[in-house]
């Protein structure tokens, strides 16, 4: 009987023990600094090259009309968007549809701004097909911008050097009095006000004419 007591008191100090250390597991996993999540800065927005904009409202630009061509593009600056060569924060582009006798403006904007601007791409309202405007098929468009704008630099040395900080903007149409599609590469804040300015065939490459 003495032997059962003895065996029983030290089983109860034995499952006393485990119970201790269980407890102060528990208590150091519940005192232990909890790791915080590193969350990343949010990516700033970034400008992005015309023939990539085109591409992407293109896209919605067939949704809208299977059969839809291009009538221009043109760039748009954003003072929220880090300007690099060749590229811009924001693009707009005209489409039409020969079938439906109807145009369609499309814009990509990398955030929204100033000027009824949405971040993504968007379509705008409709308006009529003027029989004079001269359309382009999406394969034309093979020179991007980034390369339109080195080749208008390197025929603008001059005129970068007296004028570096110039603001660029670019206009993608058929050129006037030609079969080219060009990009026109545009020194200055509007085409109007612009001293200088360089043509580049969208297909090719092929340096046209500079313009003063």
């Amino acid at each position: 009987m003495t032997l059962l007591i003895s065996l029983s008191y030290q089983a109860m100090q034995n499952l006393a023990g485990i119970s201790i250390i269980a407890l102060a597991l528990l208590s150091g996993c519940a005192d232990a600094p909890k790791k915080t999540e590193s969350k990343e800065p949010p990516k700033a927005p970034e400008a992005v090259s015309g023939q990539w904009a085109f591409h992407r409202m293109y896209v919605s630009a067939r949704a809208w009309a299977p059969d839809a061509l291009g009538v221009k593009m043109s760039s748009i600056p954003l003072a929220e968007v880090k300007a690099e060569p060749g590229k811009s924060g924001a693009w707009q582009v005209t489409f039409a549809s020969p079938s439906k006798q109807r145009t369609k403006t499309f814009t990509y904007s990398a955030v929204d701004a100033p000027g009824n601007l949405r971040e993504g791409t968007y379509g705008n309202q409709e308006e009529g097909l003027n029989p004079r405007m001269r359309l382009f098929p999406m394969a034309a468009v093979k020179i991007d911008t980034t390369a339109a704008y080195k080749t208008a630099a390197e025929k603008s040395v001059e005129y970068l050097k007296k004028y570096p900080n110039s603001p660029v903007f670019f206009l993608l149409e058929m050129k006037e009095g030609s079969n080219s599609l060009a990009w026109r590469v545009v020194f200055g804040d509007t085409v109007g006000t612009s001293a200088h300015s360089v043509f580049v065939d969208a297909t090719s490459g092929q340096y046209l004419e500079t313009r003063h």
